[in-house]
């Protein structure tokens, strides 16, 4: 048994956004295996409730509180330094004491870097073993971010890309491996970032088939003459509030001219205030909601249209293991390892969603069908162990 420090730039639980699903799993994952130390940030209050429970799964834990308005502020300062602006929004002299204490009085094994802004934790342990899960390439978000703002926004996102894949490249060749989540997000990087290319490696994510299971009953929250088509996540999160308000923009409508019964829900905490705008006669925003799968049990169909996505997005997979019938963006599709067209739909052009939906709420013996293989398709292919499983021949040598 190691002693692990785990640092996470979010608290992992609830594990009910994309992040904070992959970051759970890890810590409970290396928790059945070794000592765990978690560093880690609180930036919703309402995250209060649960950290008895991520300590039980550590050794012991910091939580240091992070208000993202004070936040954004102070990441302004990196325009000075010439560094990337997601450095100085996650720095915190309280939790680089508790880092550096940790480091002195206990014997610690290695180091589990969870986004690359939370190594700059360990940057004064040269020699201290570390692995690093960046999930996506962060910097590439960014400069894809860029093509969709205009100036000053473009500049701004342009240079945070550029910078953030500087320090990024620095994080990879002190680190003993770095995981990403797909194979095209470990080759984008191979491609940024040549020099680091044989630390690279892809660690999948799972799902929690038994949690997220067509087999649990549940209330249904929608209305009796209602069509429910479903979206689900965090809703502050730009490439989501863009997906749902292009969507709303551009499909919806067309849709409800022939199922005017079709309402779409958007599932998901905190909606910024262009989602909450949408809210209306044909459009449901729910902000946070206990649980998700009353919404995903029983929904027609899920829509997943992002158009600025990198890495697999787990509310398709969750969706999928509940065996719904799912239409997602093509940007998506390349990322799940299933099959489109028969595990799940692809779309990319408004056109394309009105049919591919379309087909759904005409043929339901076809969205059944679907829904099944999705099913089957997680179960055989989505395993959190199967995938987390890599990581401990790193921290077994």
């Amino acid at each position: 048994m190691s002693n692990l420090l785990y640092l996470v730039h979010r608290l992992p639980y609830p594990p009910n956004k994309g992040d904070k699903v992959r970051s759970f799993h890890l810590l409970k994952h290396l928790a059945e295996r070794h000592r765990v130390f978690l560093a880690t940030f609180i930036d919703d209050p309402q995250d209060d409730a649960y950290l008895d429970t991520v300590a039980g799964y550590c050794a012991e834990m910091h939580a240091a509180r992070l208000v993202p308005a004070a936040a954004r502020i102070r990441s302004l300062s990196g325009l000075a330094r010439r560094s990337p602006l997601t450095l100085p929004y996650y720095r915190s002299g309280e939790l680089q004491r508790w880092v550096d204490r940790v480091l002195s009085e206990h014997r610690i094994d290695a180091a589990v870097v969870f986004s690359s802004a939370m190594a700059q934790f360990v940057e004064g342990s040269p020699r201290l073993r570390r692995l690093v899960d960046f999930v996506d390439v962060d910097s590439a978000k960014w400069t894809q971010y860029a093509t969709n703002h205009c100036w000053p926004l473009s500049w701004l996102y342009r240079r945070e890309g550029e910078r953030l894949l500087s320090f990024e490249r620095s994080v990879a060749l002190g680190a003993e491996r770095c995981f990403f989540v797909t194979e095209p997000e470990a080759d984008l990087f191979r491609h940024l970032a040549p020099d680091c290319a044989d630390k690279v490696e892809a660690i999948g994510n799972g799902v929690d088939a038994d949690y997220f299971s067509p087999a649990h009953e549940f209330p249904s929250p929608f209305a009796e003459n209602e069509i429910p088509l479903v979206f689900t996540g965090a809703m502050d999160y730009w490439p989501n509030v863009d997906a749902v308000t292009w969507f709303a923009a551009e499909v919806l409508p067309r849709l409800q001219t022939d199922w005017p019964t079709l309402r779409f829900n958007v599932v998901g905490r905190s909606p910024a205030p262009a989602v909450q705008a949408l809210a209306g006669p044909g459009i449901s925003v729910t902000g946070t909601v206990p649980d998700v799968r009353p919404y995903l049990r029983h929904a027609a169909a899920v829509v997943a249209p992002l158009r600025l996505a990198r890495g697999v997005q787990n509310k398709i997979l969750e969706a999928m293991a509940m065996g719904l019938p799912v239409v997602a963006s093509k940007q998506c599709a390349g990322a799940i390892d299933a099959v489109p067209g028969w595990d799940f739909l692809a779309a990319g052009a408004a056109d394309e969603y009105v049919a591919e939906v379309g087909l759904l709420l005409s043929d339901r013996q076809r969205a059944a069908a679907i829904g099944s293989a999705a099913r089957e398709c997680v179960l055989a292919r989505y395993s959190w162990n199967a995938h987390l499983s890599r990581i401990d021949r790193h921290l077994d040598a």
